[in-house]
């Protein structure tokens, strides 16, 4: 069962703090990641230089060659956080060997997309919170409280905030009125589906689950939540967001929108339930939402999200 209890949580960031980049996944245009490692200067941090690998594929890199990079930053004593150039395909391969048993002192992990299955596992694996939110080249670059860009006051929460908790508003449509607690977890819908079968496989008892994507139609997010329905992913959860789910538009104007579909499988689920809100994939400015900490879904209006205690440490 999901809990907080003995949760570990890393140190906040503060300025000078020093960031590492990392790409597990898909190569990204150096254009934006540059653009992006410019936006983190402008709110005081450092950013360490990254990593040149041999391009295959549709990868970055080799899968050894990203498993050490990700290794490398996270045993540097130097490194503050990890951040993710982008998503795209590929971190899963970073599994294959499993990562070492015992981690170094944890450190915020930042990213979306192909990341849900490094977040996934950490979680599941180690017990390490993360956070959803923006990448150097995708997010960030795109600046901050801007379209295509990132959620300025969220960021700054979610990785700097050591004193309280805080809350956002969802800026969504509620589905199912009401209100429910729990340790918010998530992230793009197929990654978590992809997690089934695995030994990393999430467990979603007493979450707040969060499901977004881009790219897919109707009918294949009506797959994805069915194939979640069955397997028992929405037994014990109390609560899900929604993303905006850009580019699922449905192929004919009078078939099932991605909302239809939500409203049909989710809403008899009688939990409080919230549609639309700018997490991951969209194309307002990216809330950065912290995974594996408590929380409190309040659906009503455009729905409201509080994190419920700090998620970072003095």
């Amino acid at each position: 069962m999901n809990s907080s209890v003995g949760l570990q949580k890393p140190k906040a960031l503060r300025q000078g703090s020093r960031i590492a980049p990392i790409a597990p996944a898909s190569s990204a245009k150096e254009g934006r990641i540059a653009a992006g490692k410019m936006e983190l200067e402008r709110l005081g941090f450092s950013v360490a230089p990254q990593r040149t690998m041999n391009p295959e594929g549709y990868f970055t890199g080799s899968p050894e060659e990203r498993r050490s990079e990700l290794l490398d930053a996270l045993n540097d004593p130097s490194i503050g956080a990890l951040i993710a150039t982008r998503g795209g395909y590929g971190s899963a391969y970073l599994l294959d060997a499993a990562l070492p048993e015992k981690l170094p002192p944890i450190r915020p992990l930042i990213g979306f997309s192909d990341l849900t299955t490094l977040q996934i596992y950490l979680w599941q694996k180690h017990r390490w919170p993360s956070f959803y939110g923006p990448m150097l080249a995708a997010g960030l670059d795109g600046g901050a409280d801007a379209p295509d860009g990132y959620d300025s006051e969220s960021f700054r929460n979610a990785v700097t905030n050591s004193n309280s908790g805080w809350q956002v508003s969802l800026a969504g449509e509620v589905l199912n009125a009401g209100s429910a607690e729990g340790i918010l977890l998530g992230g793009a819908m197929t990654l978590v589906e992809a997690t089934l079968g695995t030994p990393w496989e999430l467990d979603t008892t007493g979450s707040i689950l969060i499901l977004e994507d881009r790219g897919m139609k109707p009918y294949q997010v009506d797959r994805v939540l069915l194939h979640l329905k069955h397997a028992g992913k929405f037994r014990d959860v109390r609560g899900i967001i929604l993303g905006d789910f850009p580019e699922c538009d449905p192929p004919v104007a009078v078939s099932p929108s991605v909302r239809d579909v939500a409203q049909r499988i989710l809403a008899p689920l009688s939990i409080p339930i919230v549609f639309g809100a700018p997490v991951g994939h969209t194309p307002r400015p990216m809330l950065t939402l912290p995974l594996g900490v408590p929380a409190r879904l309040v659906a009503e209006g455009q729905g409201t999200l509080k994190i419920l205690e700090p998620t970072v440490c003095p």
